[in-house]
């Protein structure tokens, strides 16, 4: 298929920047995936460097799979968070690691079927009705999690931790709302430095760590064999492969918005397929390394949007400085230094947005919640997952998120159209 120049592209995908600019135009999409990509490794208790480089190795892979046709950049994805959290809690990394590579192989099974027989039947097992209340569990299941951030020390109510992250809150809100260009790209950066600022002034933040840290330090690999002796986690394997179909479906939505900016049509080439290999081997590769599972980022999409460079060069540049950056130790022991009232303070928002984006995808796709079979499907989802309620069965367990994702899936494949008693 040939290639179409847009018009409004300052630079196209294959177009190669000036050295300098090159260096400042990856740099501007680092710092865009930063702010979350550090989040998820926090909230969930990983080491934020081998975060950051495995969504800079990640991205490389990704690019090399799609061709370097598809300008996208991979980074930690929040649909796990609440699974990875009870596994920290109970077996510890290796298990979020074996969960990780089962997303991957998800991913993988999925693009093989849909390179031998096409797409359509996605729509039909994950329609708006099951993917938008998943969405907004995803979100709302980690709503007491933000709050015991912004409140406990200690497990002691914290007045000072709460004015912490009250002030954390109202500054991110400010910048989402009143910034232009670029900063506007990066509200969750700031919000993280602003509420950072304020710590240091309430006395809430320990720099000994940080000032003992290398310069230069080897990220905290977690590679089987070698740091420890994998088992069979069935328990992390089921609670997080289910939520692979909740990504794929944001990471095809983010491949639709790029085809609309860069004037393609990558479902067609490189092709669906491709785009799903290149998600699923960045996943399985950072379970490999010590990494959470990875995902397309939209703040990314937004830098492009808004600087109108489509180059992959920038985003190839942008993973070789998150690689690098990941050995930095110093890095590592700032970003684990910003105390809790600060996380909890973005996790407000943040996990908002993500519930807002699931009600979003009811709005847009008008779901009729006349219509019974939609309240069923929706209500069933929404209090399972964010009850938290699980399957155990021995040593086996199926948490809240992929429990109602896969009873949402049942559901609306099994349920007819109308009730009996509807017109």
């Amino acid at each position: 298929m040939q290639e179409h120049k847009k018009s409004n592209a300052i630079l196209d995908i294959h177009d190669r920047p000036a050295p300098l600019q090159w260096f400042g135009l990856s740099l501007q999409h680092l710092f865009a995936m930063f702010g979350s990509t550090v989040l998820v490794p926090i909230l969930v208790g990983l080491n934020p460097g081998i975060a950051i480089l495995s969504s800079g190795i990640g991205t490389i892979i990704y690019i090399l799979v799609t061709k370097g046709k598809i300008p996208a950049y991979l980074g930690s994805s929040f649909a796990f968070i609440v699974a990875m959290q009870a596994l920290m809690k109970t077996q510890g990394y290796p298990a979020i690691a074996q969960g990780s590579i089962a997303v991957g192989l998800v991913y993988l099974i999925v693009a093989l079927i849909i390179s031998r027989i096409g797409s359509d039947w996605i729509d039909k097992v994950l329609p708006p009705i099951v993917v938008g209340p998943v969405v907004m569990v995803i979100g709302l299941s980690l709503a007491g999690s933000a709050a015991n951030d912004a409140m406990m020390n200690n497990s002691h109510y914290d007045i000072k931790f709460f004015i912490v992250a009250l002030i954390t809150l109202a500054l991110t809100v400010f910048f989402n709302m009143f910034l232009k260009g670029f900063l506007s790209l990066i509200p969750i950066l700031l919000g993280i430095v602003g509420g950072y600022i304020v710590a240091v002034l309430f006395g809430l933040v320990d720099f000994a760590p940080v000032l003992k840290a290398a310069w230069i330090a080897m990220p905290a690999f977690e590679v089987p064999f070698v740091n420890y002796k994998p088992e069979f986690y069935w328990g992390a394997i089921l609670g997080m492969a289910p939520i692979a179909f909740v990504t794929m479906t944001e990471h095809m939505g983010h491949i639709m918005v790029l085809d609309q900016l860069t004037g393609r049509d990558f479902f067609k080439d490189p092709g669906l397929h491709r785009t799903l290999t290149g998600d699923g081997l960045a996943s399985i590769v950072a379970g490999f390394i010590g990494g959470p599972p990875v995902t397309s980022y939209g703040e990314n999409i937004g830098v492009l949007a808004i600087t109108k460079v489509h180059s992959v060069y920038v985003l190839v540049g942008a993973a070789f400085l998150a690689v690098v950056f990941g050995f930095v130790g110093k890095l590592s022991a700032l970003i684990m230094s910003i105390p809790s009232p600060v996380i909890g303070g973005i996790s407000f928002l943040l996990f908002g947005v993500i519930a807002a984006n699931g009600l979003r995808i009811l709005i847009d796709n008008k779901i009729d919640f006349d219509e019974k079979r939609n309240l069923m499907i929706a209500s069933t989802i929404l209090v399972i997952g964010i009850g938290g309620a699980y399957l155990q069965l021995g040593q086996f367990q199926l948490t809240g998120v992929a429990l109602a994702t896969i009873l949402g899936i049942c559901l609306n494949l099994i349920l007819p159209k109308h009730a009996l008693n509807e017109d």
